[in-house]
Protein backbone atom coordinates (compact mmCIF):
# COMPACT_ATOMS: atom_id res chain seq x y z
CA UNK A 1 0.00 0.00 0.00
CA UNK A 2 2.65 2.21 0.67
CA UNK A 3 4.01 2.23 -2.96
CA UNK A 4 0.55 3.04 -4.20
CA UNK A 5 0.35 6.15 -2.00
CA UNK A 6 3.27 7.09 -3.79
CA UNK A 7 1.14 7.42 -7.01
CA UNK A 8 -1.87 9.17 -4.62
CA UNK A 9 1.17 12.01 -3.10
CA UNK A 10 0.98 14.04 -6.32
CA UNK A 11 -2.88 14.10 -6.19
CA UNK A 12 -3.27 14.97 -2.98
CA UNK A 13 -3.77 18.97 -3.70
CA UNK A 14 -6.61 18.05 -6.42
CA UNK A 15 -8.10 15.37 -3.77
CA UNK A 16 -8.38 17.89 -1.28
CA UNK A 17 -10.39 20.14 -3.42
CA UNK A 18 -12.53 17.04 -4.55
CA UNK A 19 -12.62 16.23 -0.73
CA UNK A 20 -13.88 19.98 0.12
CA UNK A 21 -17.08 20.02 -2.66
CA UNK A 22 -17.61 16.63 -1.14
CA UNK A 23 -17.52 17.79 2.25
CA UNK A 24 -19.68 20.80 1.40
CA UNK A 25 -22.52 18.81 -0.41
CA UNK A 26 -22.93 16.44 2.38
CA UNK A 27 -23.10 19.35 4.90
CA UNK A 28 -25.71 20.93 2.64
CA UNK A 29 -27.37 17.22 2.42
CA UNK A 30 -27.61 16.68 6.59
CA UNK A 31 -29.61 20.19 7.05
CA UNK A 32 -32.77 19.02 4.80
CA UNK A 33 -34.32 16.55 7.88
CA UNK A 34 -34.31 19.56 9.86
CA UNK A 35 -35.85 21.33 7.89
CA UNK A 36 -38.51 19.00 7.20
CA UNK A 37 -38.48 18.87 10.85
CA UNK A 38 -39.48 22.99 10.96
CA UNK A 39 -42.16 22.69 8.08
CA UNK A 40 -43.66 20.22 10.50
CA UNK A 41 -43.99 21.35 13.63
CA UNK A 42 -43.21 25.30 13.80
CA UNK A 43 -45.26 26.48 10.13
CA UNK A 44 -47.32 23.32 9.09
CA UNK A 45 -49.14 23.18 12.12
CA UNK A 46 -49.78 26.80 13.28
CA UNK A 47 -52.73 28.63 11.86
CA UNK A 48 -51.16 31.14 8.83
CA UNK A 49 -48.07 29.35 8.45
CA UNK A 50 -48.24 28.71 4.47
CA UNK A 51 -45.87 31.05 3.42
CA UNK A 52 -43.16 29.56 6.12
CA UNK A 53 -43.50 26.37 4.77
CA UNK A 54 -43.04 27.68 0.90
CA UNK A 55 -40.11 29.61 2.37
CA UNK A 56 -38.75 26.47 3.94
CA UNK A 57 -39.11 24.27 1.14
CA UNK A 58 -37.64 26.76 -1.20
CA UNK A 59 -34.49 26.27 0.88
CA UNK A 60 -34.96 22.73 1.26
CA UNK A 61 -35.38 22.63 -2.67
CA UNK A 62 -32.00 25.03 -3.26
CA UNK A 63 -30.43 22.95 -0.51
CA UNK A 64 -30.82 19.71 -2.45
CA UNK A 65 -30.23 21.03 -5.70
CA UNK A 66 -26.59 22.20 -4.00
CA UNK A 67 -25.89 18.72 -2.46
CA UNK A 68 -26.60 17.56 -5.84
CA UNK A 69 -24.42 19.84 -7.60
CA UNK A 70 -21.67 19.45 -4.97
CA UNK A 71 -21.90 15.81 -5.02
CA UNK A 72 -21.73 15.74 -9.21
CA UNK A 73 -18.36 17.73 -9.19
CA UNK A 74 -16.82 15.54 -6.86
CA UNK A 75 -17.28 12.57 -8.48
CA UNK A 76 -16.43 14.28 -11.74
CA UNK A 77 -12.86 14.93 -10.05
CA UNK A 78 -12.72 12.04 -8.46
CA UNK A 79 -13.20 9.96 -11.50
CA UNK A 80 -10.65 11.73 -13.41
CA UNK A 81 -7.96 11.95 -10.88
CA UNK A 82 -8.16 8.13 -10.41
CA UNK A 83 -8.04 7.48 -13.84
CA UNK A 84 -4.79 9.38 -14.08
CA UNK A 85 -3.51 7.92 -11.05
CA UNK A 86 -4.35 4.05 -12.17
CA UNK A 87 -2.65 5.14 -15.94
CA UNK A 88 0.33 6.02 -14.03
CA UNK A 89 0.24 2.59 -12.05
CA UNK A 90 -0.24 0.35 -15.00
CA UNK A 91 2.12 2.53 -17.12
CA UNK A 92 4.79 2.21 -14.29
CA UNK A 93 3.99 -1.46 -13.60
CA UNK A 94 4.13 -2.61 -17.46
CA UNK A 95 8.13 -0.53 -17.90
CA UNK A 96 9.03 -2.70 -14.07
CA UNK A 97 7.96 -5.56 -16.09
CA UNK A 98 9.53 -5.38 -19.01
CA UNK A 99 12.71 -4.53 -16.99
CA UNK A 100 12.85 -7.72 -14.78
CA UNK A 101 15.15 -10.65 -15.90
CA UNK A 102 13.54 -13.71 -17.61
CA UNK A 103 14.55 -15.39 -14.13
CA UNK A 104 12.38 -12.94 -12.27
CA UNK A 105 9.30 -13.44 -14.74
CA UNK A 106 9.71 -17.08 -14.87
CA UNK A 107 9.34 -16.78 -10.85
CA UNK A 108 6.70 -14.44 -11.03
CA UNK A 109 4.58 -16.38 -14.23
CA UNK A 110 3.42 -14.68 -17.19
CA UNK A 111 -0.39 -15.42 -15.87
CA UNK A 112 0.08 -14.01 -12.36
CA UNK A 113 2.14 -10.54 -14.37
CA UNK A 114 -1.09 -10.42 -16.46
CA UNK A 115 -3.41 -10.55 -13.60
CA UNK A 116 -1.71 -7.94 -11.93
CA UNK A 117 -1.16 -5.32 -14.38
CA UNK A 118 -5.19 -5.97 -15.64
CA UNK A 119 -7.97 -7.25 -12.59
CA UNK A 120 -5.17 -6.12 -9.88
CA UNK A 121 -4.87 -2.36 -11.51
CA UNK A 122 -8.70 -2.68 -12.00
CA UNK A 123 -9.43 -3.47 -8.00
CA UNK A 124 -6.53 -0.62 -7.00
CA UNK A 125 -8.77 1.89 -9.36
CA UNK A 126 -12.17 0.91 -7.68
CA UNK A 127 -10.69 1.42 -4.20
CA UNK A 128 -9.37 4.52 -4.45
CA UNK A 129 -11.90 5.87 -6.64
CA UNK A 130 -14.61 4.48 -4.13
CA UNK A 131 -12.74 5.94 -1.28
CA UNK A 132 -12.77 9.67 -2.39
CA UNK A 133 -16.74 8.92 -3.29
CA UNK A 134 -18.00 6.99 0.10
CA UNK A 135 -14.67 7.54 2.07
CA UNK A 136 -15.75 10.86 2.88
CA UNK A 137 -19.22 11.44 2.14
CA UNK A 138 -20.10 7.59 4.20
CA UNK A 139 -17.89 8.95 7.33
CA UNK A 140 -19.66 12.41 6.97
CA UNK A 141 -23.17 11.02 6.92
CA UNK A 142 -22.87 8.68 9.77
CA UNK A 143 -20.83 11.41 12.07
CA UNK A 144 -22.55 14.66 10.91
CA UNK A 145 -26.01 12.69 11.24
CA UNK A 146 -25.18 11.41 14.84
CA UNK A 147 -24.12 15.11 15.56
CA UNK A 148 -26.90 16.71 14.63
CA UNK A 149 -29.64 13.91 15.80
CA UNK A 150 -27.61 14.23 19.21
CA UNK A 151 -28.56 18.10 19.26
CA UNK A 152 -32.52 17.48 17.88
CA UNK A 153 -32.84 14.39 20.41
CA UNK A 154 -30.28 12.69 22.64
CA UNK A 155 -32.33 10.01 24.00
CA UNK A 156 -32.99 8.46 21.07
CA UNK A 157 -29.81 8.91 19.60
CA UNK A 158 -27.84 7.33 22.42
CA UNK A 159 -30.49 4.01 21.61
CA UNK A 160 -28.83 4.37 18.16
CA UNK A 161 -25.17 4.74 19.29
CA UNK A 162 -25.48 1.72 21.49
CA UNK A 163 -25.45 -0.27 18.14
CA UNK A 164 -21.97 1.41 17.04
CA UNK A 165 -19.55 -0.84 19.35
CA UNK A 166 -20.85 -3.79 17.82
CA UNK A 167 -21.12 -2.25 14.16
CA UNK A 168 -17.63 -1.57 14.86
CA UNK A 169 -16.71 -5.16 15.19
CA UNK A 170 -18.43 -6.11 12.49
CA UNK A 171 -16.48 -4.01 9.82
CA UNK A 172 -13.20 -4.90 11.68
CA UNK A 173 -13.96 -8.93 11.71
CA UNK A 174 -14.70 -8.42 7.81
CA UNK A 175 -11.03 -6.58 7.06
CA UNK A 176 -9.18 -9.07 8.86
CA UNK A 177 -10.95 -11.92 6.97
CA UNK A 178 -11.44 -10.12 3.32
CA UNK A 179 -7.52 -9.13 2.45
CA UNK A 180 -6.16 -12.57 3.02
CA UNK A 181 -9.31 -14.25 1.05
CA UNK A 182 -9.66 -11.95 -2.02
CA UNK A 183 -5.69 -12.35 -2.25
CA UNK A 184 -6.05 -16.01 -2.66
CA UNK A 185 -9.01 -15.25 -4.98
CA UNK A 186 -6.11 -13.35 -7.23
CA UNK A 187 -4.08 -16.44 -7.42
CA UNK A 188 -6.85 -18.32 -8.52
CA UNK A 189 -7.39 -16.00 -11.07
CA UNK A 190 -3.67 -16.38 -12.08
CA UNK A 191 -4.19 -20.12 -12.50
CA UNK A 192 -7.14 -19.32 -15.04
CA UNK A 193 -5.25 -16.44 -16.80
CA UNK A 194 -2.36 -19.64 -17.00
CA UNK A 195 -4.83 -21.93 -18.61
CA UNK A 196 -6.91 -19.66 -20.77
CA UNK A 197 -3.17 -18.78 -22.03
CA UNK A 198 -2.30 -22.23 -22.77
CA UNK A 199 -5.69 -23.35 -24.98
CA UNK A 200 -5.28 -20.29 -26.95
CA UNK A 201 -1.46 -20.75 -27.83
CA UNK A 202 -2.26 -24.31 -28.25
CA UNK A 203 -5.53 -24.50 -29.59
CA UNK A 204 -4.65 -25.66 -33.07
CA UNK A 205 -2.40 -29.14 -31.72
CA UNK A 206 -5.49 -29.39 -29.13
CA UNK A 207 -7.97 -29.56 -32.45
CA UNK A 208 -5.11 -31.79 -34.03
CA UNK A 209 -5.41 -34.43 -31.28
CA UNK A 210 -9.07 -34.46 -30.30
CA UNK A 211 -8.62 -32.65 -26.96
CA UNK A 212 -11.06 -29.84 -27.09
CA UNK A 213 -13.29 -32.23 -24.57
CA UNK A 214 -10.76 -33.04 -22.29
CA UNK A 215 -8.87 -29.45 -22.56
CA UNK A 216 -12.42 -28.29 -21.46
CA UNK A 217 -12.71 -30.60 -18.79
CA UNK A 218 -9.57 -29.05 -17.57
CA UNK A 219 -10.38 -25.60 -17.75
CA UNK A 220 -14.05 -25.98 -15.80
CA UNK A 221 -12.23 -27.75 -12.63
CA UNK A 222 -9.64 -24.48 -12.87
CA UNK A 223 -13.00 -22.19 -13.27
CA UNK A 224 -14.35 -24.12 -10.68
CA UNK A 225 -11.63 -24.20 -8.24
CA UNK A 226 -11.46 -19.83 -9.00
CA UNK A 227 -15.60 -19.84 -8.74
CA UNK A 228 -15.36 -21.96 -4.93
CA UNK A 229 -12.59 -19.59 -4.04
CA UNK A 230 -15.01 -16.57 -4.92
CA UNK A 231 -17.75 -17.67 -3.73
CA UNK A 232 -15.80 -18.59 -0.07
CA UNK A 233 -14.94 -15.04 -0.03
CA UNK A 234 -17.79 -13.52 -1.36
CA UNK A 235 -20.04 -15.38 1.30
CA UNK A 236 -17.52 -14.48 4.23
CA UNK A 237 -17.91 -10.43 3.39
CA UNK A 238 -21.79 -11.10 2.51
CA UNK A 239 -22.40 -12.21 6.10
CA UNK A 240 -21.15 -8.39 6.78
CA UNK A 241 -24.24 -6.52 5.24
CA UNK A 242 -26.97 -8.56 6.36
CA UNK A 243 -25.64 -8.48 10.28
CA UNK A 244 -24.88 -4.68 10.01
CA UNK A 245 -28.53 -4.70 8.77
CA UNK A 246 -30.22 -6.69 11.25
CA UNK A 247 -28.05 -4.46 14.14
CA UNK A 248 -29.44 -1.20 12.31
CA UNK A 249 -32.78 -2.08 11.73
CA UNK A 250 -33.31 -3.86 14.96
CA UNK A 251 -32.24 -0.57 16.44
CA UNK A 252 -34.17 1.51 14.16
CA UNK A 253 -36.97 -0.67 15.81
CA UNK A 254 -36.52 0.26 19.16
CA UNK A 255 -36.09 4.02 18.10
CA UNK A 256 -39.44 4.24 16.67
CA UNK A 257 -40.75 2.63 19.88
CA UNK A 258 -39.20 5.14 22.06
CA UNK A 259 -39.85 7.68 19.83
CA UNK A 260 -43.92 7.00 19.79
CA UNK A 261 -43.83 6.85 23.66
CA UNK A 262 -41.63 10.01 24.12
CA UNK A 263 -44.22 11.89 21.01
CA UNK A 264 -47.63 10.09 22.86
CA UNK A 265 -46.36 11.58 26.40
CA UNK A 266 -45.92 14.76 24.38
CA UNK A 267 -42.12 15.31 25.12
CA UNK A 268 -41.45 15.77 21.27
CA UNK A 269 -43.60 17.01 18.74
CA UNK A 270 -44.15 14.60 15.41
CA UNK A 271 -42.26 16.83 13.47
CA UNK A 272 -38.99 16.15 15.03
CA UNK A 273 -39.38 12.09 15.11
CA UNK A 274 -39.81 11.89 11.45
CA UNK A 275 -36.96 13.99 11.11
CA UNK A 276 -35.14 11.84 13.52
CA UNK A 277 -36.32 8.87 11.35
CA UNK A 278 -34.69 10.46 8.07
CA UNK A 279 -31.34 10.98 10.29
CA UNK A 280 -31.74 7.24 11.15
CA UNK A 281 -32.03 6.33 7.78
CA UNK A 282 -29.24 8.35 6.88
CA UNK A 283 -27.19 7.06 9.48
CA UNK A 284 -27.97 3.31 8.13
CA UNK A 285 -26.95 4.07 4.53
CA UNK A 286 -23.90 5.82 5.38
CA UNK A 287 -22.98 2.33 7.41
CA UNK A 288 -24.01 0.45 4.52
CA UNK A 289 -21.61 2.49 2.57
CA UNK A 290 -19.26 1.79 5.23
CA UNK A 291 -19.37 -2.26 4.81
CA UNK A 292 -19.14 -1.39 1.23
CA UNK A 293 -15.87 0.79 1.52
CA UNK A 294 -14.23 -1.89 3.55
CA UNK A 295 -15.36 -4.78 0.97
CA UNK A 296 -13.91 -3.13 -1.82
CA UNK A 297 -10.87 -1.90 0.19
CA UNK A 298 -10.23 -5.58 1.22
CA UNK A 299 -9.83 -6.21 -2.34
CA UNK A 300 -8.23 -3.22 -3.31
CA UNK A 301 -5.62 -3.64 -0.78
CA UNK A 302 -4.54 -7.70 -1.60
CA UNK A 303 -4.40 -6.50 -4.68
CA UNK A 304 -2.29 -3.19 -4.13
CA UNK A 305 0.36 -5.69 -2.12
CA UNK A 306 0.04 -7.89 -5.21
CA UNK A 307 1.02 -5.41 -7.77
CA UNK A 308 3.58 -3.63 -4.95
CA UNK A 309 5.61 -7.00 -4.76
CA UNK A 310 6.21 -6.84 -8.50
CA UNK A 311 7.50 -2.95 -8.02
CA UNK A 312 9.47 -3.85 -5.18
CA UNK A 313 10.96 -6.38 -7.08
CA UNK A 314 14.57 -4.96 -8.36
CA UNK A 315 15.51 -5.82 -11.30
CA UNK A 316 18.35 -8.28 -11.34
CA UNK A 317 20.40 -7.57 -14.23
CA UNK A 318 21.54 -4.16 -13.59
CA UNK A 319 24.67 -2.88 -14.99
CA UNK A 320 28.15 -4.26 -12.86
CA UNK A 321 31.32 -3.01 -12.27
CA UNK A 322 33.47 -5.48 -14.23
CA UNK A 323 37.29 -5.09 -15.52
CA UNK A 324 37.62 -4.91 -19.61
CA UNK A 325 40.33 -6.88 -21.41
CA UNK A 326 42.34 -6.36 -23.85
CA UNK A 327 41.55 -9.11 -26.41
CA UNK A 328 41.22 -9.86 -29.67
CA UNK A 329 38.09 -12.16 -29.30
CA UNK A 330 34.33 -10.63 -30.09
CA UNK A 331 32.52 -13.05 -27.99
CA UNK A 332 33.61 -15.40 -25.68
CA UNK A 333 32.81 -17.79 -23.31
CA UNK A 334 34.95 -18.42 -20.65
CA UNK A 335 33.48 -22.02 -18.62
CA UNK A 336 30.19 -20.73 -18.33
CA UNK A 337 27.75 -23.04 -16.62
CA UNK A 338 24.33 -22.15 -15.90
CA UNK A 339 20.58 -23.85 -14.25
CA UNK A 340 17.35 -23.12 -14.33
CA UNK A 341 16.82 -24.43 -11.01
CA UNK A 342 19.40 -23.96 -9.74
CA UNK A 343 19.75 -27.74 -8.38
CA UNK A 344 21.46 -29.20 -11.96
CA UNK A 345 23.18 -27.51 -14.41
CA UNK A 346 21.28 -26.54 -17.72
CA UNK A 347 24.29 -26.10 -19.84
CA UNK A 348 28.06 -26.94 -18.35
CA UNK A 349 31.43 -25.42 -19.06
CA UNK A 350 30.81 -23.87 -22.56
CA UNK A 351 34.31 -22.71 -23.57
CA UNK A 352 34.63 -20.85 -26.75
CA UNK A 353 35.90 -17.59 -28.43
CA UNK A 354 34.90 -16.12 -31.81
CA UNK A 355 36.46 -13.52 -34.09
CA UNK A 356 35.03 -10.27 -34.96
CA UNK A 357 32.64 -11.14 -38.20
CA UNK A 358 33.24 -15.01 -37.85
CA UNK A 359 30.32 -17.32 -37.92
CA UNK A 360 29.40 -19.60 -34.77
CA UNK A 361 27.16 -22.75 -35.56
CA UNK A 362 25.37 -24.61 -32.65
CA UNK A 363 23.66 -27.65 -33.41
CA UNK A 364 21.97 -30.62 -31.42
CA UNK A 365 19.20 -32.45 -30.10
CA UNK A 366 16.12 -30.34 -28.53
CA UNK A 367 16.80 -29.87 -25.10
CA UNK A 368 20.68 -30.01 -25.88
CA UNK A 369 21.15 -26.53 -24.81
CA UNK A 370 21.78 -24.14 -27.85
CA UNK A 371 18.51 -21.26 -27.12
CA UNK A 372 20.02 -21.69 -23.23
CA UNK A 373 23.46 -20.60 -24.77
CA UNK A 374 22.01 -17.59 -27.25
CA UNK A 375 19.94 -16.62 -23.37
CA UNK A 376 22.85 -16.30 -21.62
CA UNK A 377 24.76 -14.22 -24.48
CA UNK A 378 21.71 -11.91 -24.47
CA UNK A 379 21.66 -11.60 -20.79
CA UNK A 380 18.19 -12.77 -20.20
CA UNK A 381 19.95 -14.39 -17.48
CA UNK A 382 23.02 -14.61 -15.53
CA UNK A 383 25.44 -16.89 -15.50
CA UNK A 384 26.61 -18.93 -12.49
CA UNK A 385 29.78 -19.56 -13.06
CA UNK A 386 32.44 -18.63 -15.72
CA UNK A 387 32.42 -15.18 -17.93
CA UNK A 388 30.76 -14.04 -20.85
CA UNK A 389 32.46 -11.15 -22.96
CA UNK A 390 31.78 -9.13 -25.98
CA UNK A 391 35.01 -7.15 -27.32
CA UNK A 392 36.84 -7.82 -23.87
CA UNK A 393 33.53 -6.75 -21.96
CA UNK A 394 31.65 -8.52 -19.20
CA UNK A 395 28.19 -8.68 -20.59
CA UNK A 396 27.23 -7.75 -16.81
CA UNK A 397 28.73 -4.17 -17.42
CA UNK A 398 26.75 -3.33 -20.31
CA UNK A 399 23.81 -1.35 -20.10
CA UNK A 400 20.37 -3.17 -21.73
CA UNK A 401 20.82 -0.92 -24.00
CA UNK A 402 24.16 -0.92 -24.70
CA UNK A 403 23.65 -5.04 -25.20
CA UNK A 404 20.83 -5.22 -27.04
CA UNK A 405 22.07 -2.00 -29.60
CA UNK A 406 24.22 -4.33 -30.37
CA UNK A 407 22.39 -7.79 -31.30
CA UNK A 408 20.10 -8.86 -34.01
CA UNK A 409 17.81 -11.35 -33.23
CA UNK A 410 15.71 -14.04 -34.51
CA UNK A 411 14.09 -16.72 -32.94
CA UNK A 412 12.18 -19.97 -33.71
CA UNK A 413 8.68 -19.26 -32.74
CA UNK A 414 8.73 -15.01 -32.65
CA UNK A 415 5.83 -12.68 -33.10
CA UNK A 416 4.34 -10.38 -35.28
CA UNK A 417 2.19 -7.84 -34.48
CA UNK A 418 -1.40 -6.90 -36.38
CA UNK A 419 0.11 -4.06 -38.14
CA UNK A 420 1.73 -3.38 -41.14
CA UNK A 421 4.76 -5.51 -42.58
CA UNK A 422 6.85 -2.29 -42.29
CA UNK A 423 6.15 -1.66 -38.95
CA UNK A 424 7.07 -5.20 -38.02
CA UNK A 425 10.37 -4.67 -40.00
CA UNK A 426 11.06 -0.98 -37.70
CA UNK A 427 9.55 -2.08 -34.17
CA UNK A 428 9.69 1.55 -33.47
CA UNK A 429 13.74 2.02 -34.52
CA UNK A 430 14.50 4.66 -36.32
CA UNK A 431 14.92 2.79 -39.73
CA UNK A 432 14.84 4.25 -42.98
CA UNK A 433 13.46 2.81 -46.42
CA UNK A 434 16.58 1.94 -48.04
CA UNK A 435 17.37 -0.58 -44.79
CA UNK A 436 14.33 -2.00 -45.37
CA UNK A 437 14.52 -2.81 -48.75
CA UNK A 438 18.11 -4.16 -48.39
CA UNK A 439 17.38 -6.50 -45.13
CA UNK A 440 13.89 -7.90 -47.38
CA UNK A 441 16.20 -8.69 -50.02
CA UNK A 442 18.69 -10.53 -47.95
CA UNK A 443 16.64 -12.40 -46.49
CA UNK A 444 14.67 -13.94 -49.71
CA UNK A 445 11.55 -12.09 -48.80
CA UNK A 446 10.81 -10.84 -52.44
CA UNK A 447 7.07 -11.93 -51.65
CA UNK A 448 6.70 -8.79 -50.00
CA UNK A 449 6.36 -6.65 -52.82
CA UNK A 450 3.47 -9.40 -54.41
CA UNK A 451 1.35 -8.30 -51.48
CA UNK A 452 -0.95 -5.36 -51.96
CA UNK A 453 0.84 -2.54 -50.93
CA UNK A 454 3.81 -4.17 -50.32
CA UNK A 455 5.30 -3.20 -47.08
CA UNK A 456 2.37 -1.33 -45.76
CA UNK A 457 0.62 -4.54 -46.19
CA UNK A 458 -1.45 -5.40 -43.27
CA UNK A 459 -0.99 -8.41 -40.98
CA UNK A 460 -3.38 -9.90 -38.80
CA UNK A 461 -2.52 -11.16 -34.83
CA UNK A 462 0.36 -13.06 -34.70
CA UNK A 463 0.64 -12.94 -38.74
CA UNK A 464 -1.75 -15.57 -39.03
CA UNK A 465 -2.06 -14.21 -43.18
CA UNK A 466 1.17 -15.26 -44.13
CA UNK A 467 2.92 -19.29 -44.10
CA UNK A 468 5.39 -19.85 -41.56
CA UNK A 469 8.18 -19.25 -43.97
CA UNK A 470 7.25 -16.31 -44.79
CA UNK A 471 6.59 -14.95 -41.19
CA UNK A 472 10.33 -16.48 -40.45
CA UNK A 473 11.68 -14.13 -43.36
CA UNK A 474 9.58 -10.93 -42.01
CA UNK A 475 11.67 -11.53 -38.61
CA UNK A 476 14.80 -11.99 -40.16
CA UNK A 477 14.56 -8.76 -42.02
CA UNK A 478 13.43 -7.00 -38.83
CA UNK A 479 16.56 -8.38 -37.21
CA UNK A 480 18.95 -7.16 -40.11
CA UNK A 481 17.14 -3.72 -40.47
CA UNK A 482 19.08 -2.38 -37.44
CA UNK A 483 22.48 -3.75 -39.39
CA UNK A 484 23.60 -5.61 -36.07
CA UNK A 485 26.89 -6.24 -34.66
CA UNK A 486 26.34 -9.52 -33.64
CA UNK A 487 23.14 -11.46 -35.17
CA UNK A 488 21.56 -14.41 -33.79
CA UNK A 489 19.42 -16.95 -35.17
CA UNK A 490 18.10 -19.41 -33.35
CA UNK A 491 16.46 -22.20 -36.03
CA UNK A 492 14.99 -19.22 -37.72
CA UNK A 493 15.12 -21.17 -40.87
CA UNK A 494 13.61 -24.25 -39.98
CA UNK A 495 10.20 -22.84 -41.90
CA UNK A 496 12.60 -22.50 -45.14
CA UNK A 497 13.04 -24.80 -47.57
CA UNK A 498 16.20 -26.17 -48.37
CA UNK A 499 17.01 -23.78 -51.36
CA UNK A 500 15.63 -20.83 -49.70
CA UNK A 501 17.79 -21.69 -46.48
CA UNK A 502 20.75 -21.80 -48.74
CA UNK A 503 20.28 -18.13 -50.64
CA UNK A 504 19.88 -17.03 -47.26
CA UNK A 505 22.85 -18.02 -45.82
CA UNK A 506 24.84 -16.92 -48.98
CA UNK A 507 23.29 -13.53 -49.16
CA UNK A 508 24.17 -13.31 -45.24
CA UNK A 509 27.67 -13.58 -45.89
CA UNK A 510 27.65 -11.07 -48.60
CA UNK A 511 25.87 -8.17 -47.02
CA UNK A 512 26.30 -9.12 -43.54
CA UNK A 513 29.79 -10.44 -43.30
CA UNK A 514 31.20 -7.98 -40.96
CA UNK A 515 28.70 -9.12 -38.28
CA UNK A 516 29.60 -12.03 -35.92
CA UNK A 517 27.02 -14.59 -36.67
CA UNK A 518 25.53 -17.21 -33.95
CA UNK A 519 22.85 -19.54 -35.84
CA UNK A 520 21.54 -22.46 -33.77
CA UNK A 521 20.04 -24.80 -35.91
CA UNK A 522 18.84 -28.67 -36.43
CA UNK A 523 20.10 -28.85 -39.97
CA UNK A 524 23.88 -29.54 -40.50
CA UNK A 525 23.29 -26.97 -44.14
CA UNK A 526 22.67 -24.72 -41.98
CA UNK A 527 26.00 -24.06 -40.24
CA UNK A 528 27.96 -26.61 -42.34
CA UNK A 529 30.01 -23.29 -43.88
CA UNK A 530 30.29 -21.94 -40.01
CA UNK A 531 34.06 -20.83 -39.13
CA UNK A 532 33.55 -22.59 -35.73
CA UNK A 533 30.75 -25.48 -35.18
CA UNK A 534 29.28 -26.61 -31.61
CA UNK A 535 28.15 -30.27 -31.10
CA UNK A 536 25.92 -29.92 -28.22
CA UNK A 537 24.38 -32.83 -25.98
CA UNK A 538 23.05 -32.39 -22.85
CA UNK A 539 24.36 -28.48 -21.92
CA UNK A 540 27.58 -29.84 -22.91
CA UNK A 541 29.65 -29.55 -25.42
CA UNK A 542 31.00 -32.64 -27.15
CA UNK A 543 32.39 -31.55 -30.05
CA UNK A 544 33.68 -28.13 -31.74
CA UNK A 545 35.71 -27.18 -35.04
CA UNK A 546 34.98 -26.68 -38.46
CA UNK A 547 32.88 -29.19 -40.58
CA UNK A 548 35.83 -31.03 -42.17
CA UNK A 549 37.37 -31.31 -38.68
CA UNK A 550 34.01 -32.71 -36.91
CA UNK A 551 33.78 -35.07 -39.87
CA UNK A 552 36.73 -36.29 -38.62
CA UNK A 553 36.90 -36.65 -34.94
CA UNK A 554 33.18 -36.22 -34.15
CA UNK A 555 30.68 -39.09 -34.23
CA UNK A 556 28.03 -37.86 -33.81
CA UNK A 557 27.99 -34.92 -35.88
CA UNK A 558 29.52 -37.23 -38.73
CA UNK A 559 26.57 -40.02 -38.09
CA UNK A 560 24.18 -36.26 -38.36
CA UNK A 561 25.58 -35.51 -42.03
CA UNK A 562 25.07 -39.16 -42.91
CA UNK A 563 21.29 -38.86 -41.74
CA UNK A 564 20.70 -35.56 -43.52
CA UNK A 565 23.17 -35.19 -46.13
CA UNK A 566 23.60 -38.81 -47.20
CA UNK A 567 27.08 -38.99 -48.78
CA UNK A 568 27.44 -35.21 -49.36
CA UNK A 569 29.37 -35.00 -46.20
CA UNK A 570 32.49 -33.24 -47.42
Amino acid sequence: MRTVAKYIKPFLGRISLQMLIKISGTVIELFLPAMLSVIIDDYARRPGGEGGVWLMGGLMLLAALLAWLGNCTANRMSTTITREITRRLRSDLFRHITALSAAQQDRLTDASLISRLTSDTYNVHNMIDRMQRLGVRAPMLLVGGIIVSLVMEPVLTLVLIAALPLLAGTVVWSSKKGVPLFTWVQEGQDLLVRKVQENMSGARVIRALSRTGWEQEDFARVNSDLAARQRKADLTMARVSPLTGFILNASLAFVVLVGAHRVHAGVIGPGKIISFLSFVTIILNALLMVTRIFVMYSKGSASAKRIEQVLLTKPDLEPVDAPARAEEAHIVFDHVSFSYNKNVDNVSDLDFALLPGQTLGIIGPTGSGKSTLLSLLMRQYDADRGQIRIHGKDVRSLSPQELNERLGVVFQYDFLMADTIRENIRFGRDIGEEAMLSAVECAQAGFIHQKEGGLDFQLNVKGRNLSGGQQQRVLICRALAGDPRILLLDDCSSALDFRTDRELRHALRRRHGQATTVIAAQRVSSVMAADLILVMDQGRIIGKGTHEALLAGCPVYRELCQLQLGGETA
